[in-house]
C-alpha cells in the first residue's frame, strides 16, 4: 500500500471483527468496574498535559484492539509518520499537512523542500506579537488617535468557532483593557446587536475569508463597513483613510481586500506547500493568544499561498498568516 492508495475500513480483517463483537456485545460499565476495580487507572492516559481518562467508555481489550488494528491496516500510522515527516499526505493539493510544525518550539527544526519551516513559524509569531503589543500597548490607534478598546471578528464556521472557543477558554488571562466580539450570523440583526453598545472611534475589526468570497463574511463585513462610516459622519468626523485604519483582513485575495478599503501593507511570507491553510482554529489561537500577550510553544505556518492582515497604516499594521 502506498499513502496515495485509498483503503475502504470495511475491507479489512479489522472491520469485520468489530462486526462480529458488535453482533454479541452487551455494554455493562458497572459491571465492568465491578469486576475489574483497576478499570479506571487501566484505562487512563497522559500525554503532555493531556489528561484522557477512557474507562467510562464502551471499551473493553477486545474491543481497543480491534479498533488499533483498524488504524493499522488502513495506513493510520503510516500517514501520522509521513505527516511528521513533512510528506505531501494532502494528495488533493499535493502538499504536506503540516499542523505539527504550528507546535513546534524554536529549538527544534523541520525541513520540507529544503525550507525549515519552525524557523519561519516562529518569525511569524515575533512579527504576531509585535502587532499584538502595539494594539494591546495602544501604539496602534484609530483615525481620531483613540485606543482600541474593541475587536471584532467577521467570520463563519471555523474562522468563528476557533476564535469563541479559545476567546472562552481564556477569558480569564484575558487583557481587560480589550473586549472581543463576534459575527457569523447573515441575519444582520447579529451584526446590529454586536455593534450597538460599540464606539466606532475605538473599534477594530478584523475580516478573515481565505479567498475574500465567503457570502457570508463579506455581507456582514459590508453591514459593519456601513455602521461604522454612518457612525463617524454622524460624529462630524472625516472617514478618509479610517477603513484602512480600522479594519484588518486575513486572506490570500489582495487584491478583492484592497477593493474592500484596506489598502495593502503587507507582511507576505510564502513558504513550502502545506495545507496550514486549513487549521482555522489553531492560527485563531495565536491571534487571540497574542492580544492577550501569552507566549506558548504553538506557532504558526506558512503555506504556498501567503495568508496576511493587511492595512495602509505607516505603523505596519499587519499580520503574517498565524
Amino acid at each position: 500500500m502506498t499513502l496515495t492508495t485509498p483503503v475502504d475500513p470495511t475491507s479489512t480483517d479489522a472491520w469485520k471483527r468489530l462486526g462480529e463483537i458488535v453482533d454479541r456485545f452487551v455494554p455493562d460499565l458497572p459491571g465492568w468496574f465491578e469486576a475489574n476495580p483497576s478499570r479506571g487507572p487501566e484505562w487512563t492516559l497522559t500525554a503532555g498535559d493531556l489528561y484522557a481518562d477512557l474507562s467510562k467508555n464502551l471499551l473493553t481489550e477486545e474491543v481497543m484492539q480491534a479498533l488499533l488494528d483498524l488504524a493499522s491496516e488502513t495506513g493510520v500510522l503510516a500517514y501520522r509518520d509521513a505527516m511528521f515527516a513533512g510528506e505531501h499526505i494532502n494528495v488533493t493539493e499535493d502538499r504536506a499537512v503540516l499542523h505539527t510544525a504550528l507546535r513546534k518550539p524554536d529549538t527544534e527544526s523541520l525541513t520540507v523542500e529544503g525550507v525549515d519551516v519552525v524557523t519561519q513559524v516562529h518569525e511569524v509569531l515575533g512579527k504576531v506579537y509585535d502587532f499584538a503589543n502595539r494594539v494591546r500597548s495602544g501604539e496602534l490607534r484609530g483615525v481620531t488617535g483613540k485606543k482600541f478598546t474593541d475587536i471584532v471578528n467577521i467570520g463563519i464556521g471555523g474562522s468563528d468557532l476557533g476564535p469563541v472557543l479559545v476567546y472562552e477558554a481564556l477569558k480569564a488571562y484575558a487583557d481587560p483593557t480589550i473586549r472581543c466580539h463576534f459575527i457569523s450570523n447573515i441575519d444582520p440583526t447579529d451584526a446590529g446587536e454586536v455593534t450597538a453598545d460599540l464606539d466606532p472611534e475605538t473599534t477594530l475589526v478584523i475580516v478573515t475569508s481565505k479567498t475574500f468570497t465567503t457570502l457570508e463574511t463579506l455581507t456582514n463585513a459590508r453591514v459593519v463597513r456601513d455602521w461604522f462610516l454612518r457612525a463617524l459622519a454622524e460624529a462630524g468626523i472625516d472617514s478618509e483613510g479610517a477603513v484602512a485604519t480600522h479594519f484588518v483582513a486575513v486572506s490570500t485575495a489582495l487584491d478583492r481586500v484592497e477593493e474592500f478599503g484596506i489598502i495593502q501593507k503587507t507582511l507576505s511570507v510564502s513558504g513550502i506547500g502545506s495545507a496550514v491553510a486549513t487549521q482555522w482554529t489553531q492560527r485563531w489561537v495565536c491571534r487571540w493568544r497574542l492580544l492577550w500577550g501569552r507566549r506558548t510553544s504553538h506557532g504558526c505556518s506558512m503555506g504556498s499561498t501567503p495568508w496576511t492582515v493587511t492595512s495602509s497604516r505607516p505603523r505596519r499594521l499587519r499580520i503574517s498568516r498565524c
